[in-house]
């Protein structure tokens, strides 16, 4: 009424309210929603909807606008609060703790450690950003780096142009001889010299070879263009004509003129190169390559390492193999192969790449018996042996008849028989003295220095009457 006081108003509709109260409107809702309670329902949008719906209704009969809004805000925050699901029973769907409706598959949420096929893929975002900045970071310092040695490289160009350009014509270049000695080429043609007898022709070659090496050194230095030359080599002759010995010294002179690092010779046959099943000859090959870089690889023999009659013949593997290494690393490996001369032409007439590869062929001719007497002259000199000239002759003599026998082979014979004289020599001297007590069974340095003509009879002897089938033993 007009005439009451605006508080007392408002206490008396606090206290005598003329709507009905929440609590009653509520259980009211429940009895006419009887499913309201369960799970299903109370999860749903539409039950929720429902309920606010019939309260707001309930509530906008006897009150304001304002009120009715203030309760829809107050209703609809109740009914989307979680429920409170203590003491119910869940369905069959959701019973187990995998709350997957798809069943317990596999989840694809990757778990760090558990995947290791696919951890190498994951990982923290600032590491994988480090990663490529400092994979950049290389990329450019590389680009860098080529670039500055190609400058350089050009810088240096031009300074030797320019001093190509200023040098005068009777620029001193240096005597060959102070080349020759200094770097020691010279003393091993002269052990070639002092070691071999007679192969002329080889000699001259070898001499040609150095030669070459020697006056290009002496460009280089002056700063002319130079080009490391076709070193590999072909050696053909009969066996002992001192084809190991001439690869031996050519390894050294590499050395000493500084086309080979170590200048060693490492001896190769079939054996040593060939596998015996698949997959086998490339890391036996390798292996020797290895063994001689720096150096001279020597294949003895070989053309047994191609076998026409075979296509499945692994020879041709290893073939392969030396063929690419004496192109792409021929500043560091001087290859030389060596055999018999005929059969060595028919190796290269199937194998023509090893030939046009091959830019020094040496022929190595048999040795005469007059250059072989000397050849035992230097073997007893080396043995610090004594043969006096009687003995010579019988020695010329048992040769003469040696070199009409088959498997004649020229120095390697020699040195057998040196090893039966010098056994004669200790046999005849063992019963001079020990047995038959002579001079009190004193000898002296000359009779364990001596081989005599008797001791090369022997040998003599076992060829001039020896049955024909057992000569070739003599």
């Amino acid at each position: 009424p007009p005439d009451q006081p605006l508080a007392s108003s408002v206490q008396s509709r606090r206290l005598h309210p003329p709507w009905p109260s929440l609590p009653s409107l509520l259980s009211k809702s429940e009895r006419e929603f009887p499913n309201s309670s369960s799970p299903q329902a109370s999860s749903s949008f539409f039950q929720t909807a429902i309920k606010v719906l019939y309260y707001s209704t309930s509530i906008i009969k006897t009150m304001n606008l304002s009120a009715a809004f203030t309760v829809l805000f107050v209703a609809s925050a109740s009914a989307f609060a979680p429920a409170n699901t203590a003491g119910r029973t869940s369905t069959r769907v959701f019973s187990n703790a995998n709350q997957n409706p798809f069943g317990n598959a596999k989840s694809l949420e990757y778990v760090g450690g558990m995947d290791k096929e696919n951890d190498k893929n994951y990982g923290r975002l600032a590491d994988k950003l480090n990663e490529a900045d400092i994979e950049r970071r290389k990329i450019k310092e590389e680009a860098d780096r080529r670039e500055r040695a190609a400058e350089i490289r050009r810088e240096e160009r031009l300074a030797k142009i320019e001093f190509m350009n200023n040098m005068p014509e009777n620029q001193p270049a240096g005597t060959v001889d102070e080349f020759m000695f200094k770097e020691g080429v010279q003393d091993q043609l002269d052990k070639l010299d002092h070691d071999l007898v007679g192969l002329l022709a080889v000699k001259k070659r070898v001499k040609e070879i150095a030669a070459l090496l020697v006056l290009d050194k002496m460009r280089r230095k002056l700063g002319f263009e130079t080009s490391v030359p076709s070193l590999h080599m072909s050696f053909t002759g009969a066996p002992g004509t001192g084809k190991t010995t001439v690869a031996v010294r050519m390894g050294q002179v590499l050395a000493k003129m500084g086309y080979a690092r170590r200048g060693h010779v490492v001896l190769a046959t079939r054996d040593d190169l060939v596998g015996q099943y698949v997959g086998h000859t490339a890391p036996k090959t390798k292996e020797m390559i290895k063994k001689a870089m720096g150096g001279v690889l020597l294949v003895d023999e070989a053309y047994y390492l191609y076998n026409a009659a075979n296509d499945r013949d692994y020879g041709q593997e290893s073939i392969e193999i030396l063929l690419n290494v004496m192109e792409n690393n021929q500043d560091d490996l001087v290859v030389a192969v060596a055999g018999y001369k005929d059969r060595m032409d028919k190796f290269f007439s199937y194998i023509p790449g090893m030939m046009s590869r091959i830019g020094n062929h040496i022929d190595f001719p048999n040795y005469t018996a007059d250059e072989l007497v000397k050849i035992a002259g230097v073997m007893s000199r080396d043995l610090e042996y004594d043969i006096d000239g009687p003995a010579f002759d019988t020695f010329k003599a048992y040769i003469e008849e040696r070199m009409k026998l088959p498997f004649f082979s020229n120095a390697r014979t020699v040195r057998n028989a040196m090893d039966r004289a010098r056994m004669n020599s200790a046999i005849r001297t063992f019963e001079k003295f020990a047995i038959n007590g002579e001079n009190g069974g004193m000898c002296s340095v000359a009779d364990l220095k001596n081989i005599s003509s008797e001791d090369f009879q022997v040998l003599l002897d076992d060829i001039l009457y020896a049955d024909v089938d057992k000569r070739i033993f003599s």
